[in-house]
């Protein structure tokens, strides 16, 4: 895994268009803006009249779709999904959106998530006689929606949201109906916005800057909402305490959105000055891994008064590390994605800042980079707690034996890494990064503590 990262989720958009003939083009561009939160599928699914018609691919958006492809996907309605597998295999049958027959026609959704109760539903729902075509929990969810379903698709959301356990931000059209719905902890963003052309519901507020709109609001835990026409309707279900994901800030998002009301660029920001204060230590220059601690070490910067200074340059035309074989060739892919700027770092002291370290070995690398280079003492600080527990809503994390934080003490782990000393951010400086939105955040994987029951 390049830089040693948590694995994306997946990211949706959903368009109500006056204009049938801009909808998918505009949900293609809305997925090239959240492209970030899934490299490994794309699809968009487009409803006219009720009629569905849908095209998804393994891939990249500008891979999977050409200019013909999006004229021959014609609707005033649609929706497009991006994906990095979290449960399910990496297959195109897993793709979405995915579309499902019910009572009153066919409906198509995408969703941004994981369930943690997928496996006791999937097997009584099997029982039931229901059949599947993925093997990924986003169809459950699906499927649960056609059983409850009578007259109102709206009533069968309902009944569906009090039945999954889990993190889902979900987009789905049906009829003359654009849908959207978050779950009861708001554990997966998911923001509604309008332009000239209708309304807009994204996984982040990055796909209305692309389509020039504006945000209206952030979809509520436990939500739904009902576009049609001009008419936006909402749905409340019982909330539960906000959960909010805290790596939205730390790594996901992109710096140009604001995920519940908080800018993610002040949140990282603000981290970076709050590791400067927590973290104090005297050095010649501040550096950061690009992209990922860019901000937050401008932030170090500018709380310490130490200089900031490129000190890593990126190659951006180098594949991802984990999909190689071998830890030969992933340390390899190192050395060709990230290059020493010589000039600026040999013979300094430098404070290298990061936003995680999940298991050390890319980090390790990179001191050994900088080292070879000329560095004198190389200060890694990192912008979050120490990451110590997987994650079961979205984001694909290692077994707990794989991560670092969880097996070995802050100077182990320094140790480990080569580094002249490690410090991460505290808990409570994560919690203050966000504190202009006043948030309450998921801190599950550096903390140990779920926002619900995750059984077995």
């Amino acid at each position: 895994m390049f830089l040693d990262k948590l694995n994306e989720e997946c990211g949706v958009v959903g368009i109500y268009s006056n204009d049938e003939t801009i909808t998918a083009e505009n949900i293609y561009f809305g997925l090239h803006s959240i492209q970030h939160r899934g490299q490994e599928s794309a699809g968009i699914l487009v409803n006219k009249d009720g009629a569905i018609k849908c095209y998804k691919e393994m891939g990249l958006v500008q891979d999977v779709f050409n200019e013909s492809i999006i004229k021959e996907l014609r609707g005033n309605i649609g929706i497009g999904h991006v994906r990095y597998s979290t449960t399910g295999e990496s297959l195109a049958s897993n793709a979405q959106p995915l579309d499902v027959d019910y009572t009153k026609g066919t409906f198509g959704f995408a969703h941004n998530g994981n369930l943690v109760n997928t496996d006791e539903l999937k097997d009584q729902l099997v029982k039931e006689g229901y059949e599947f075509k993925t093997t990924n929990d986003s169809e459950v969810i699906g499927v649960l929606i056609k059983k409850y379903t009578k007259d109102n698709i709206v009533d069968g959301i309902k009944k569906t949201m009090e039945t999954i356990k889990g993190a889902y931000a979900v987009v789905l059209t049906c009829e003359d109906k654009l849908i959207g719905m978050r779950d009861p902890h708001g554990l997966r963003p998911l923001v509604l916005g309008k332009n000239k052309n209708g309304y807009i519901l994204g996984s982040e507020s990055c796909v209305l800057n692309v389509l020039e709109g504006q945000i209206i609001r952030n979809i509520e835990p436990g939500e739904i909402v009902v576009i049609n026409g001009d008419v936006v309707e909402s749905y409340k279900t019982t909330p539960k305490k906000s959960a909010l994901c805290s790596f939205e800030f730390v790594y996901f998002a992109r710096p140009d959105s604001e995920i519940d009301n908080q800018s993610v660029y002040m949140s990282r920001l603000k981290a970076g000055k709050i590791l400067a204060r927590e973290n104090k230590i005297d050095a010649d220059l501040v550096v950061d891994v690009p992209d990922s601690g860019r901000i937050a070490a401008m932030g170090y910067s500018q709380e310490s008064g130490i200089p900031f200074a490129e000190g890593l340059i990126k190659n951006r035309y180098v594949g991802r590390t984990f999909i190689e074989p071998t830890q030969e060739r992933r340390e390899m892919k190192v050395k060709l994605k990230l290059s020493p700027l010589k000039s600026t770092i040999e013979g300094k002291k430098i404070i290298l800042v990061d936003d995680s370290i999940v298991r050390g070995t890319t980090m390790k690398n990179i001191v050994t980079l900088l080292k070879q280079a000329g560095v004198k003492e190389v200060h890694i600080r990192i912008s979050s707690p120490s990451v110590t527990n997987p994650c079961y809503f979205g984001i694909d994390t290692p077994d707990k034996k794989n991560l670092i934080g969880a097996n070995n003490s802050v100077e182990s782990i320094r140790q480990v890494i080569g580094a002249d000393s490690l410090s991460f951010l505290s808990l409570e400086g994560l919690n203050e990064s966000c504190s202009d939105a006043n948030l309450s955040l998921c801190t599950a994987c550096f903390s140990g503590k779920y926002p619900m029951e995750i059984g077995n």
